[in-house]
């Protein structure tokens, strides 16, 4: 068992299934010889060649219009999107095509792609390179959404995308990629797409997070744990649509008291749908407002300012401890 970055971890889940299954193939700008922007398909090119990893056009409608027709000839394409702020090129392909196969055809047929996309800030990346827009891809019903938070757990869903029989959104947090290592099994590993994972359990609060806001969120919560004695279960996502409510809602049922952190902006964002859900199945056992810890609703700012907009440890911790004095 290796200990592997993300980015490793991800370069593994692809290697595993292309070796696996002769359908799965790559395509994406510069993934090749270049290896991509961020090296997630190192070694790929030159192991399998340049007919399963294949170097596109600077074009995202492309990169996914010609992934949902690779699928209907029965392939599973993996799509990179260089930088989840050029998605929306894509989105066309992607709402009224590829969404839509299943339900259009009566089942008859299913578009099998995987779009990865390396989202979010924290990076010092230009314009354009630091959103964070998976609710908008939640949004469309007959798309999946899945966010790692680790180097296993993105290995693991990872493959899992790549077998699913419908669209995925495979959003990576960058900021996550190089941060640190975990062991991750040789053998392939599977994480089902569409439930969450109880990171570690709790009766007075939980806290309720996904992606690159796992890690500061998990650091907000010991620091609280050993200030205050306070016992919190902490809740992993992982798959933003199909959300995964049961666990979360038997959660606060349980604790009374929740906060969710998102790194997206604060308006129509995922936190707002978990909070809606907690509202419906959960209402009647909280004991404090439910709160939010979010991003600002405004532009990804510049290098200066992006630590001050994205939820530091410290807000979440004020977060956490605000609900718990409610």
């Amino acid at each position: 068992m290796a200990k592997l970055n993300m980015v490793q971890a991800l370069t593994l889940a692809m290697d595993q299934e292309m070796e696996r299954d002769p359908a799965v193939v790559l395509l994406g700008e510069d993934i090749g010889p270049d290896e991509g922007v961020f090296r997630v398909t190192a070694g790929l090119w030159q192991k399998y060649g340049d007919e399963r990893v294949i170097d596109t056009p600077l074009a995202e409608s492309a990169i996914v219009g010609t992934s949902i027709g690779m699928a209907f000839a029965g392939l599973r394409p993996v799509g990179e999107i260089q930088f989840s702020g050029f998605s929306m090129l894509m989105v066309a392909q992607l709402e009224a095509y590829a969404s839509r196969t299943r339900s259009r055809t009566f089942g008859r047929w299913t578009a099998p792609i995987v779009i990865r996309m390396p989202y979010g800030g924290g990076v010092r990346a230009m314009e354009h390179h630091s959103e964070s827009r998976e609710a908008t891809f939640a949004h469309f019903p007959g798309v999946k959404v899945v966010i790692p938070s680790s180097p296993r757990n993105a290995r693991a869903l990872l493959a899992a995308a790549i077998r699913d029989d419908d669209p995925v959104v495979f959003m990576e947090p960058k900021r996550s990629y190089r941060a640190f290592k975990e062991e991750v099994p040789d053998e392939p590993e599977l994480i089902p797409i569409g439930r969450a994972q109880v990171v570690q359990e709790g009766a007075d609060l939980t806290v309720i997070s996904w992606g690159a806001m796992m890690r500061p969120t998990l650091e907000a919560v010991e620091m609280v744990q050993l200030e205050r004695g306070a016992s919190i279960e902490v809740i992993d996502l992982l798959t933003l649509a199909p959300l995964d409510h049961t666990t979360f809602v038997e959660s606060v049922k349980k604790t009374g008291r929740c906060v969710v952190v998102q790194e997206a902006p604060r308006n129509l964002g995922i936190a707002s749908e978990v909070i809606a859900l907690l509202n419906e199945g959960a209402f009647f056992h909280l004991e404090a407002p439910i709160r939010r810890v979010t991003n600002y609703d405004v532009i990804t700012p510049y290098f200066g300012r992006e630590l001050m907009y994205i939820p530091s440890v410290g807000r979440i911790k004020r977060g956490i401890e605000e609900t718990l004095d409610t």
